[in-house]
């Protein structure tokens, strides 16, 4: 393996470590009940900076959450007893984090990761490592800064994702190869040899693109019409500044996160292909290295905003474009991982879906519900539709914001029909498909003895695509 200047050199073979430890170095080494050598280390020394905060955090919190009482509070306060709440409070913050990296270590054995945590309450994370589906390389700007990255991991049949935060930003390359590695079945002799797999490149959104795709949103513009339209009428109403500040600052918060905080965390967004699943990097501020493990991918939607469905630019990422941009999410089981392209030609999405799901092709049309389905939902049953082909369960719904999800056959966990009182009157049924995310894909208003056959057919259907599924992963 070629390793660039600064990556930490591979401990000796046999003992299922990665490469050795930053600054910090190595801890403490055990003995397995095996015999196997089991080395401990610590976290990036630049860690209790990061964890110092959480009791100025909690002071925080208490303010914003009784802004009344914390106003009260400081009103009282005088300026010696400010300084000394301050010269309290700083060394106390900076000894918890000194104590909360000192009492974190981890280690990797030969079938698994061990996280140990707690300054209190002493708590160990063991993460087998067949079970690991993705690692991601998180890298906050100040973490950028000071050359440290943190590691998460996405492990199948859990919500929560593990995190080591901080490492060395090439320690934290070098651990989450070796992870993947191994989470792929090569062995702990050979696993730190690998290195990180080859990326082909699929996919880049210029910022421009990104920019325009934005304020054509519908989203944006309605949370900033609220954002401007509700404090005013709050004020008329109540005269209370508290209130209106309790309001407005929400509604600016979703304002910001939907306009300038998707494009800084969409910033520079790349998908690429390599043995290990689709990378994804993104982020202009905060970057972000995250993998999407194929095989673990329950559902993909492609999204169509009403005012995207006619735009479309030649020049992006150099490619000719299908007519309209789209966005395409992702359920993939265990993993918060939820968009893989966030806006693209409808041509170029199409493509980047046929890696994930291989022979699939998107259906150029679906069949609408019967007329009949009027009279349950006026004017917008147009928007619903439905197409099953040989490999995928495909539902639409929304006019004004078009999402079609397609569901391949082996991920459907059950079939169910639901019909309420009026679609009985009517001869209506809905069709909804479980996947494996602990999400639902219907098909809605279908006519009620087709709904009755596409379930029996359904539930064949998956009962065979379960057998023909390829692996979890691409590298096993």
């Amino acid at each position: 393996m070629n390793t660039p200047p600064g990556t930490p050199s591979a401990l000796p073979a046999g003992n299922g470590d990665p490469a050795r430890a930053d600054a910090a170095g190595v801890e403490a080494t055990g003995e397995e009940a095996t015999g196997e050598t089991v080395v401990e280390h610590r976290l990036h020394p630049v860690t209790p900076l990061r964890r110092a905060w959480a009791p100025v955090a909690v002071l925080i919190g208490w303010a914003v959450h009784d802004p009344d009482q914390a106003q009260r509070q400081l009103t009282r306060l005088t300026t010696t007893s400010l300084l000394l709440g301050l010269a309290v409070l700083l060394p106390a913050a900076a000894l918890y984090g000194f104590l909360t990296w000192w009492f974190t270590h981890f280690s990797v054995t030969g079938t698994e990761l061990r996280i140990r945590t707690g300054l209190v309450f002493r708590r160990t994370a063991h993460i087998r490592l067949e079970r690991i589906q993705a690692v991601d390389v998180t890298r906050p700007l100040l973490a950028r800064v000071v050359g440290v990255a943190k590691l998460k991991l996405d492990v199948i049949g859990t919500d929560k994702k593990d995190e080591l935060a901080y490492l060395g930003e090439a320690h934290a390359r070098a651990l989450r190869a070796e992870l993947l590695a191994r989470a792929a079945g090569f062995a702990p002799e050979t696993a730190h040899e690998v290195g990180e797999a080859p990326v082909r490149p699929l996919l880049h959104v210029p910022a421009g693109v990104l920019a325009v795709s934005i304020l054509l949103s519908g989203a944006t513009w309605g949370s900033l019409a609220a954002a401007v339209v509700v404090p005013p009428l709050l004020w008329l109403a109540t005269h209370s500044l508290w209130t209106v500040l309790a309001v407005a600052l929400p509604l600016l918060g979703a304002a910001g996160a939907s306009s300038v905080g998707r494009f800084v965390g969409e910033y520079g967004w790349t998908v690429g292909e390599s043995p290990d699943g689709l990378r994804i990097d993104h982020g202009l501020l905060d970057r972000a290295h995250e993998t999407v493990p194929p095989g673990r991918v329950q559902t993909v939607r492609i999204v169509e905003p009403l005012l995207w469905r006619r735009w479309g630019s030649p020049r992006s990422s150099g490619a000719e474009s299908g007519k309209g941009w789209v966005r395409v999410e992702l359920d993939v089981a265990g993993s918060s991982n939820s968009v893989l392209v966030p806006v693209a030609p409808r041509e170029m999405a199409e493509s980047v879906i046929a890696r994930v799901l291989p022979g699939v092709a998107v259906p150029p049309a679906l069949i609408r519900p019967p007329r009949r389905a009027r009279w349950c939902v006026p004017f917008w049953w147009r928007g619903y539709g439905l197409a099953v082909t040989d490999r995928v369960f495909v539902a639409r719904h929304g006019l004004l914001r078009r999402s079609v999800a397609l569901v391949p056959h082996a991920k459907v966990q059950s079939v169910r029909l639901a019909q309420g009182p009026w679609e009985r009157f009517k001869g209506l049924a809905d069709v909804h498909v479980d996947t494996g995310a602990n999400k639902t894909v219907t098909a809605r208003l279908r006519d009620a003895d087709e709904a009755v056959e596409l379930l029996h057919a359904q539930a064949d259907r998956s009962r065979t695509g379960r057998g023909e599924a390829r692996p979890d992963r691409w590298m096993a």
